[in-house]
């Protein structure tokens, strides 16, 4: 499956979806002008990455840890919209017994930020999420 890069600009997130590499990242800032344009190529990305998972686990049993990383400076509340939806689709794979994990980081002098990604795990069934604080 081929990776999902995305450059930040001044208003939307640096974004790596990369099952090669093991690295899946969305870090810095979100507030584009159009959310959904932004985050659905996502949202059909990790779509896709679960079928690809689907298939992996079923040839190869539970197969590897996959860390995804929140590293947002800020978000409006657009995009929280989506960035719940991201995390709900992780959630629904880790229900299905995929190996997700979620690192959320935050600035320690950010206690928003860290409330943020709180309010956001207690909205998840399954799904780990870990606090790293920076």
């Amino acid at each position: 499956m081929n990776a999902l890069i995305i450059e930040p600009s001044d208003f939307s997130p640096k974004v790596i979806l990369d099952p090669t590499k093991n690295i899946f990242e969305l870090s810095g800032e979100s507030r584009p002008e159009n959310t959904s344009k932004f985050y659905l190529p996502i949202l059909q990305w990790l779509e896709q990455y679960q079928n690809v998972l689907y298939w992996e686990k079923d040839k190869f049993g539970e197969g590897t840890s996959r860390i995804f990383e929140f590293k947002f400076d800020y978000f409006n509340s657009t995009s929280a919209k989506f960035i719940m939806d991201v995390l709900m689709q992780l959630d629904k794979m880790a229900q299905e017994g995929y190996n997700i994990h979620v690192k959320w980081h935050y600035d320690k002098r950010d206690e928003d930020m860290k409330e943020s990604g709180e309010e956001f795990s207690k909205l998840l069934k399954k799904l780990p999420i870990e606090f790293v604080e920076t």
